[in-house]
């Protein structure tokens, strides 16, 4: 059984987030092991969905990309929230996301957003605006050396053909002047592995963009077993009407 149906940028934050939260390795480390989850617009959604908790998303972010004038939520900004990093389960609120780098262990959980993805490399990139290398920077060694899971939630909005690594040299050469491309690998949660965690279905980008609210869009087609779609179905519906992400 095939159908379709369009998720909004909003909508698929929450999807990916569902699915986040989902990976067996991310339901055994919030049991047993340690959970970071470092800022981010989309880690926002998956922290609400680790934590069992509602929060203002605009106090969960690091760096963004706006329009000239961005469109902005009428209620006061917010003290930012501090990274949340879970030991068991449990918040550890003395660290942070950098801090806990050197305490973490082999299976323990990463969670780190994306600004490009080249899916059929299956690799992602990170733009990076600190001169230390920002959060990644600052981490890296860590998770390699010591086998951290690395998980990178990404919409699929943000996909790209070009070649990240070749990205990451042309940012490096001395003419160039922006946030520079840093390149990493892990396991990849898009809308369409988060279909396939939580339902079960084969889920493909069928197309892509929109107007009126559903810029970046992406429409997804599924297939499974009538049960598979269905269930699939009733989880869009329940998540669709996500409000849009304001400054």
């Amino acid at each position: 059984m095939k159908r379709q149906f369009s998720l909004t940028v909003a909508e698929s934050k929450r999807l990916i987030a569902k699915g986040v939260a989902a990976l067996p390795e991310v339901m055994l480390a919030m049991e047993e092991r340690t959970v970071v989850v470092a800022t981010g617009t989309t880690n926002a959604y998956v922290l609400e969905e680790l934590w069992g908790k509602k929060i203002d998303k605009r106090a969960y972010r690091s760096g963004i990309t706006t329009p000239k004038e961005p469109e902005k939520n009428p209620e006061a900004q917010p003290e930012r929230i501090a990274d949340k990093v879970f030991i068991k389960g449990k918040v550890a609120d003395e660290y942070d996301r950098v801090t806990i780098a050197p305490h973490l262990n082999k299976g323990d959980i990463y969670i780190k957003g994306a600004n490009v993805l080249n899916y059929d490399d299956y690799v992602a990139g990170v733009l990076i605006g600190g001169k230390d290398g920002a959060t990644i920077g600052n981490t890296i060694g860590h998770i390699i050396g010591k086998q951290v899971n690395l998980v990178i939630p990404i919409g699929l909005e943000k996909l790209t053909y070009e070649d990240i690594n070749e990205l990451h040299m042309l940012a490096s050469e001395e003419d160039y002047d922006g946030p520079r491309m840093w390149p990493i690998i892990g396991t990849i949660v898009t809308e369409i592995e988060a279909l396939g965690l939580l339902t079960g279905v084969d889920a493909y980008l069928y197309s892509a963009g929109g107007i009126a609210g559903a810029e970046g869009g992406v429409r997804i087609l599924i297939e499974g077993s009538k049960e598979e779609v269905m269930e699939t179905l009733e989880l869009v519906e329940s998540i669709k009407g996500e409000p849009r992400y304001l400054l």
